[in-house]
Formats: C-alpha cells, structure tokens, sequence
C-alpha cells in the first residue's frame, strides 16, 4: 500500500488528519490496522471517528441488515461531522452495494472495493478516478497484500492469512463480497508474525474469512497444519490462537499439535449454525449433526481442557419448534464452553432470502434469548470446572471496570486480579478463585 510520500502529498494538500471506523470481523479489524499503519506512515495523524478529521474511512460489513444500516449510520456521521471532509467507504457493505451508498452522498465519497483495499491510500490521498478502486471481486485472483506495524492499544494482534471463501451456504453474504478463497504466501504471513513479535505482542489470533482453505490455492500448495508449526517455531515467545475451523478441517494433526505445542492455545472455534440435519441441508453447510459431535467429542479426548466455542443461527426459513429443539438439546449435551447466538437475517442475492417459511421476528428473537440463557450457563460450568486450577494469563493493556488487571487463560476464560501496572503484555500465573458473572476472579502467583 506504501506509495512516494512526496507524489501523494503534493494531491493531499493540507489534509493533516484521518478517522477510521471499523465494522465486523477480526479479518476487518487487521485491514483497518494496516490502513492506520499506512496513514502514519504518510504522516497523517489518525483522530478519533466522533471528532472532526480531513478525511474519514469506514470499513464496513453486511453480514447482517443491522451490520448494513450500522455502515449507512456512520457515512452520515461522518457527513454530519465533517461536512467538507473527504469520505471513504470499503469493506463488504461497499462491495455488495455501492449505489446504495452513492444513494446517501450528500458530499464526496470514493467506494474502495475488497479486492483494492491495498490502493486505498492512494484512494484518499489522490484526485485518481475512484471507478479505478472497484473491481469484480470474483476475479479477484490474488490476496492483498495488507502489511500491519502493531494493533494500536490492543495486546492481542489479529494475523489475516486468508481472504475470501468458495463455500456459498445458502444465507451467507460473505461470498459475494470477499470472493474466492486466496491465501498469503507463507514467507509473508511469517514477517507479518514476526513483525508483530518485534512490536512486543504476545499473543496473535490467526484469522480469515475461510482459515481452514489456507494453501489450497498456493503453488505448491500448503495446508494450515504446516502454517501453524513454523508459526509456532519461528515465534516461540507468542501465544497463538485459531479462529473459525469447519468440522471437517479439524484433523488428529491439528489436535496433537495444539495438545503438544506450548505456544498454541486450548481453545477452537467451531461453526454448528443448528443441530437440525434438515436445516443444516438447507442451509448448505457440508457436514451432518452426527459428524460434528463426532468431531466435539474428538477434539474433548485429545485436547480435553481446551474451550469449545460455537456459532448458532436460529430461525433460519422453515425451521421448525422441532428443529430449534434439536439445536437446544446438542448444545446442551455437548461438551460445549460457549456459543455466539444469531437470528437469521435475510440477505438479498442469498438463496436463503428467497426460500419459503420465513420465520417472524418475534419467534426469532425468543429462540435467540433461549439459548443465550444457555450459553451462559454453560459458560459458568466451563469456568466453575477450573477454579481452584492454575493458568498462564497474558495481562491486557486495559482494565477491568472494577479497576482489576484483567486477561485470558490459555482455554479462553476471562480473570481479573490484582496485579500492577508493570505486568501489562507480560504472561503470568493465575490461580482461579471463584466464578463472578460473566468472569472468574484469581490470585496472580
């Protein structure tokens, strides 16, 4: 993304600050840290998005209505703010509906599509034909290369490996505004975690659209197994964590791997989306209820103090009280330690939005409180099981609202305890003393 400073601030002129809002996915959230890296770079100073900048960047979503309606939101923010301000909008929203943007523009906007999002500098520092920075991502053949300095204020870093995914579950968006499945090479993926290591981070959570396709499409191709072992290699002093894993991408190597490597975390995240085999069918997701209990079960003999997580989707069209009730009775006998719950949202251009039997709101937003009253307690079940036990915990740069020091255990709980200032970043030993809401508090050893 770097460009000639002196060619780009000679078209800038005095535009001296930005402000970058970010929507979604952690693979979001690593795009709008290389674009803050880019902009200091330049030296641009980057300002809070509420306060009034020379140019705003919204990166946004649509994997749901609400993530669409959020991405109009902050353009017109951004408008209010700033009304002379330079806005630029990218992410999934601009790629799927540009002219829905265009439709709100009451001053300058330039679109810059997924597949551009290297050339976004240029795009907010030049006068270039913005139609130049949007393109067709389904031709899109090569990932971006997207480099990030840090995670400003975050002691957790996201490494992007990944874009794009051929999947196409029939309610998902995501398709059509990433495209095809495109990894980064591995020797750039490595400076990218070296990178991160030199900046003093201590833990990196890999992530993409589609982690498990990571390779497939390299020459010669790799497979995420071989990824995780030199990134576990070359940066022994950082904790590693795994995004999303479809069932069928969890293998024994995977599992023995994260049981054997110190470095690699107890903690997958795997997608259900329901315990119905009808609606997983409907739904076009490539694995059965009887595989991925198979796979929980698994992955609970071979790594057995790691946390489960799941993702739930409920009232999807046509599904059914006894539908729902298979999801609620897998989740609650499942090994499970917690589950991100959705209602169905439709997406146009989605199979799904166009199938018969769409659920009321009102029947959704029920099913959705009941299992989140489950998830909960299977959170405290989870989190109860280990008090009295010890775990490394890396301390994270904020606070906890009750001005405790606050981080992770390796298997994904959250503490707070007293510690000082001069742990922050550091990995320490923590005992878990008792469950409190939605946390455990602990002693620091």
């Amino acid at each position: 993304m770097k460009k000639s400073k002196d060619n780009l601030r000679t078209v800038a002129g005095d535009a001296k600050t930005v402000a970058v809002a970010t929507l979604g996915c952690k693979v979001n959230q690593f795009e709008s840290a290389s674009f803050q890296y880019s902009f200091e770079e330049q030296g641009l100073t980057v300002s809070p998005f509420n306060k009034p900048a020379d140019i705003y960047v919204i990166n946004t979503c649509a994997v749901t209505a609400k993530a669409a309606a959020q991405s109009r939101q902050l353009i017109r923010r951004a408008q209010r703010t700033n009304p002379q301000a330079k806005i630029v909008v990218t992410g999934c929203y601009a790629q799927i509906a540009p002219e829905k943007i265009r439709e709100i523009e009451t001053g300058p906007i330039s679109i810059v599509g997924n597949g551009n999002k290297h050339q976004l500098l240029d795009a907010i520092l030049t006068d270039n034909d913005a139609s130049q920075y949007f393109n067709d991502i389904v031709e899109q053949k090569e990932i971006s290369l997207l480099p990030v300095k840090h995670f400003p204020g975050r002691t957790r870093a996201f490494l992007k490996i990944q874009d794009g995914c051929n999947n196409f579950c029939s309610y998902c968006i995501v398709p059509y505004a990433r495209g095809r499945s495109r990894s980064l090479a591995l020797d750039k993926v490595l400076d990218q975690a070296v990178r991160y290591a030199d900046e003093g981070h201590r833990e990196i959570v890999v992530t993409g659209i589609h982690v498990g396709h990571y390779g497939l499409d390299l020459d010669p191709p790799l497979h995420l197994f071989h990824l995780l072992k030199e990134l576990s290699a070359r940066t022994p002093e950082v904790r590693y964590r795994l995004s999303s894993l479809e069932p069928s991408e969890i293998n024994r190597e995977i599992l023995e791997f994260m049981a054997a490597a110190n470095n690699f975390m107890g903690h997958l995240h795997i997608p259900l989306q329901s315990g119905s085999n009808t609606i997983l069918k409907k739904m076009n997701r490539r694995y059965s209820v009887e595989h991925f209990t198979e796979k929980v079960i698994r992955c609970k003999e071979m790594v057995p103090e790691a946390a489960i997580g799941v993702d739930v989707v409920v009232g999807f069209p046509g599904e059914t009280e006894e539908d729902f009730l298979k999801t609620y009775e897998l989740l609650m006998n499942l090994p499970i330690t917690y589950f991100h719950v959705f209602p169905y949202s439709k997406r146009p251009g989605t199979p799904a939005a166009e199938m018969e039997n769409q659920i009321p709101a009102k029947i959704k937003a029920e099913r959705v409180a009941i299992l989140r009253k489950l998830d909960h307690k299977k959170r405290s079940t989870f989190y109860g099981s280990r008090i009295g036990k010890v775990h490394d915990v890396l301390v994270e740069s904020e606070r906890s609202a009750d001005g405790l020091a606050k981080g992770f255990t390796d298997n994904y709980i959250p503490v707070h305890f007293e510690a000082e200032a001069e742990h922050t970043n550091k990995v320490v030993a923590v005992k878990l003393e008792k469950l409190q809401g939605k946390f455990v508090i602990g002693t620091l050893l």
